[in-house]
């Protein structure tokens, strides 16, 4: 069983399976803006849709904070651009520099 738990101090959210870090997306910035840069699943956990759950819970996690979000790592731009339900988290005028619809 996965559990995404969020590492503040190293401006993180992660990914666990059992008792092993399977994963991290690594953030920057709190409160209104937060750009997510890079994300990162070990080698031996992929192919396993870790990577999706960890995002899902962690645009989840900014929604409820009322945060907007920046997809700079290419995952995040793509899950978002799959998921359109979450599109309305990047800010609208800057859309275009990431290649989303407005």
């Amino acid at each position: 069983m996965a559990d995404v738990r969020e590492n503040r101090d190293l401006n993180r959210f992660e990914i666990w399976v059992d008792d092993a870090l399977a994963g991290f997306t690594e953030h920057r910035g709190l409160g209104p803006v937060v750009s997510f840069v890079h994300t990162e699943i070990a080698p031996e956990y992929g192919g396993q849709g870790l990577a999706t759950q960890l995002i899902r819970s962690a645009l989840d996690t900014e929604r409820e904070r009322g945060s907007k979000i920046l997809p700079v790592c290419p995952f995040v731009k793509a899950f978002v651009e799959k998921h359109p339900e979450y599109l309305d988290l990047v800010p609208e005028n800057r859309r275009a520099t990431f290649g989303l619809p407005a």
